[in-house]
């Protein structure tokens, strides 16, 4: 049963399980009958790991199919697939303690995401079927993950190494990401914003890299939906009443003449609900608007993540999209705790896609923001009467703002068990919690220069000594998707510090201030040379050192990564990728994934 809230949502139904495969030396009279139980065993106690430690965005434990026989040869491995595909299998993780025919028992589906764990004992060459099987693999040109505990293990030996745990659950976690995107939709809500190139929606990247459709509406659904009361009346009286007891108008800093009237500004929350309401709708679909009459909007696209065009065409005339943006972003709302919509504001779908690898590599909700300035030492001390940073901020500080969609997670009013600001699953997060992020958030009349329709913007400072990684995904003429990376924390400033600092821009904006770990090489040199490197205006900000994940996804979706901090002990890929070079191994991802090419694109 599903721990997600009432409110309508994607993640429903059958999804995708993940597939363990135990393989078996094939040879009868003595060889095979002696390693059936011990195979089957090892196949339940992976079962056991992965459904124990892992959840789908709904909250349900991830479910896994063990193969109804251990598979000795292409007969049995023919009736795995079968029996695979008519259980909705997206992920496959093959078991072995023993030699097994390596191709006659690997799994051969070029685009569902696959693994081979070899028990590493001497008894059996379990070590021995995994080099094999992972040979055969790369020259199929159908990569695979190979996994190998550090130690050598009796064969009787039912514990599984924490190394051996950690890297079965890390695969199955980018895996099921993989598994989870394919067949959804991003909702292209209106066109391109500003001139932005990431809202110049390339459907390609999409569907040959991510196995996703692109679906687009037109910004007129949207005054179409609201003029004629297109949406639940009854859940749009108890939003607004939960609008307005829970999210604080804080202070009006437009000019005298930019001010808007009381009316107008109760006008401007009105909408704002309302458009929240049918963003929603218009991603996931809800069944009250089919009780409505209105059978076909009620049927929604299919989207797990959906970007808002807003500025201009639409802010110029109506309230723009930041409250719709950080709400829907955010793991609570009038229906309770549940799953975050993945929203980008200014329709930028490239950010999109980051945040929705974020959000289903780490079951959290994400931060959007602008990657608007780097802030020095020096500079610093100037702007704020010679203060000077340290710690964490002693090389200078990047400023993450964004009027949109910076979700109230954002506030890092969550706990993790020692007590450390995160961002956690929806089903972690406490009533308690709830109300801080809440209380952390005012919501302040937008500058009407900027938003002439309209509307109203979220203020929040992100809690300090957050461990955070912030993505972006870039598309490159010639090369396609490449993805940078930044581990790092989150840093609190004195509150006249932060004022000084955050008055220079926009003070109705929620601001985290982020320091990048430097590494003394590349793009991370310095601070500055962090965002020096970065490739676009947006970035994402994800809760947690989760860099090496997004390495691994990047991987089975065949998209390079050409800027990271994240330490090479913790790099996962599949084993193909060795043979493109062990040691300028950045390079050697760029040669295999244009070698492999999009998982669901090949050459």
């Amino acid at each position: 049963m599903s721990q997600q809230a009432s409110s309508p949502t994607v993640w429903k139904g059958e999804l995708p399980k993940v597939g363990i495969r135990p393989t078996i030396d094939g040879r009868l009279g003595g060889v095979r009958e002696s390693l059936e139980d011990q195979t089957m065993n090892l196949a339940r106690r992976v079962a056991e790991l992965i459904s124990k430690n892992l959840r789908y965005p709904n909250g349900d434990a991830v479910e896994c199919v063990i193969a109804d026989t251990c598979i000795g040869g292409v007969a049995e491995a023919a009736a795995c697939e079968d029996q695979f595909r008519r259980q909705n299998v997206g992920v496959s993780l093959t078991v072995t303690p023993c030699w097994c025919y390596g191709s006659e028992t690997m799994d051969m589906d070029p685009t569902r995401p696959k693994a081979v764990f070899g028990f590493n004992g001497t008894e059996r060459p379990g070590a021995v079927y995994l080099a094999a099987v992972l040979a055969g693999h790369t020259q199929k040109g159908v990569p695979a993950f190979g996994i190998y505990g550090r130690d050598v293990q009796e064969a009787g030996d039912a514990t599984m190494p924490d190394d051996v745990q950690a890297k079965i659950l890390d695969f199955v976690r980018c895996g099921l990401a993989a598994a989870l995107m394919r067949g959804k939709s991003y909702l292209s809500m209106g066109g391109t914003s500003m001139g932005i190139a990431g809202s110049m929606i390339d459907v390609a990247f999409w569907e040959k890299w991510l196995g996703m459709r692109v679906e687009d509406i037109d910004m007129s659904e949207f005054i179409g939906r609201m003029n004629k009361g297109q949406f639940d009346p009854a859940e749009y009286k108890k939003a607004l009443a939960w609008t307005k007891e829970n999210c604080p108008e804080g202070d009006d800093y437009n000019s005298d003449e930019g001010k808007r009237s009381r009316e107008q500004l109760d006008s401007e929350w009105s909408d704002s609900v309302k458009m929240s309401l049918i963003a929603r709708d218009l991603m996931v679909g809800n069944p009250k608007l089919a009780e409505m009459g209105l059978k076909e909007q009620a049927q929604g696209h299919g989207a797990i993540a959906s970007g808002f065009q807003g500025q201009r065409q639409w802010t110029d005339h109506f309230p723009n999209g930041d409250f719709l943006e950080a709400i829907l972003n955010t793991s609570f709302d009038w229906n309770g705790k549940r799953a975050p919509y993945i929203v980008a504001t200014e329709n930028d779908a490239l950010n999109a896609a980051t945040m929705l690898f974020g959000h289903l590599l780490t079951n959290t909700a994400q931060v959007f923001a602008d990657l608007r300035t780097y802030w020095s030492p020096d500079a610093v001390a100037s702007a704020c009467g010679g203060h000077k940073l340290d710690g964490l901020a002693s090389d200078g500080l990047l400023h993450l703002i964004n009027s949109g969609p910076a979700t109230l997670d954002g506030t890092g009013q969550q706990s993790d068990a020692d007590g450390n600001p995160t961002m956690k699953p929806f089903w972690e997060i406490t009533d308690e919690e709830v109300a801080k992020c809440l209380k952390e958030t005012t919501w302040h009349p937008s500058i009407t220069e900027y938003f002439p329709g309209g509307g109203l913007s979220t203020r929040y400072k992100t809690r300090g000594g957050m461990p955070a990684t912030m993505t972006r995904i870039n598309l490159v003429d010639g090369l396609g998707p490449a993805l940078q990376i930044a581990e790092g924390h989150t840093v609190e400033l004195p509150t006249d510090v932060h004022d000084a600092l955050d008055q220079r821009t926009n003070p109705t904006w929620p601001t985290t201030w982020f320091a990048p770990t430097v590494t003394g090489r590349g793009a991370f040199t310095s601070t500055y040379e962090v965002m020096n490197h970065w490739g676009a205006n947006h970035c994402v900000m994800t809760a947690g050192h989760v860099g090496h994940l997004f390495i691994t996804l990047a991987s089975i979706l065949r998209i390079p990564v050409y800027m990271h901090n994240v330490d090479a002990g913790r790099v996962f890929r599949p084993s193909a990728w060795n043979t493109f070079g062990t040691d300028g191994l950045e390079s050697a991802d760029f040669r295999a994934c244009e070698n492999f090419g999009p998982l669901y694109g090949r050459k």
